[in-house]
């Protein structure tokens, strides 16, 4: 059965010529343009999110976060915005690649097959056998403490999955770029901080009295080997 792309782009022209590509390379399509109309498609089988910036009832970055919460569909975002910050805002959000128009459409169907044949390819580390209140459970995609879920993007349970592998152990921000990124070309080292103050706040959400990432000076980030 043929993938499902959603294509939520208020430019006609754009959004158009998007859905032919698309279709002419074996996909399902189902076009949006607005973000009212798109979360009436939330409920399909969803293969992947192509999502324009910039619509008329919302911003498509809020949009990525409300999805997050729910789904660790892939995401491609389609925007004018070319600067850094952007970029770094749509990948932290939990984006797959990131696109300023204009652009090809043929470009965006290879990027799009590249992030579904990644996601094919990439096998996640087992979880965790050894006795620990922390457990990542593969086949539903999250990682539970004390039996409670922990409120993580796809990317911080991916480097959570990193660090839980091999508790104690210093990974630097470049190790964990190369390790939990489909394509760390895309990244930046700084997005790391970023993420494991997420993962800290998440664990003290659920635990206040412990440190379960702990920082060594110089040299990169480690998940507490010995819980109390």
């Amino acid at each position: 059965m043929a993938a499902t792309i959603l294509v939520i782009e208020d430019e006609p022209a754009i959004r158009d010529s998007l859905v032919y590509v698309l279709q002419t390379e074996g996909f399902d399509v189902l076009p949006a343009s607005t973000l009212t109309d798109a979360r009436t498609l939330l409920a399909r089988d969803l293969a992947l999110v192509i999502l324009d910036v910039g619509l008329p009832d919302g911003s498509g970055f809020d949009f990525c976060r409300d999805l997050r919460r729910t789904s660790l569909v892939p995401v491609l975002f389609l925007t004018a915005r070319g600067d850094e910050i952007d970029r770094i805002v749509g990948l932290e959000l939990g984006a797959d690649d990131y696109v300023t128009k204009p652009f090809s459409p043929r470009e965006v169907a290879a990027r799009v097959k590249a992030i579904l044949r990644r996601g094919q390819q990439v096998q996640e580390p087992p979880a965790i056998s050894a006795p620990t209140p922390l457990v990542i459970d593969d086949a539903r995609k999250i990682a539970l403490l004390d039996g409670r879920p922990l409120a993580l993007s796809k990317q911080e349970l991916r480097i959570l999955a990193v660090l839980a592998e091999h508790p104690g152990r210093v990974f630097s921000r470049a190790r964990l770029l190369d390790l939990a990124w489909d394509d760390p070309s895309t990244a930046f080292d700084r997005i790391i901080d970023s993420h494991i103050k997420a993962l800290r706040a998440a664990f003290r959400a659920i635990r206040p009295d412990i440190e379960a990432i702990t920082t060594v000076r110089g040299e990169g980030y480690a998940l507490i080997e010995h819980w109390p």
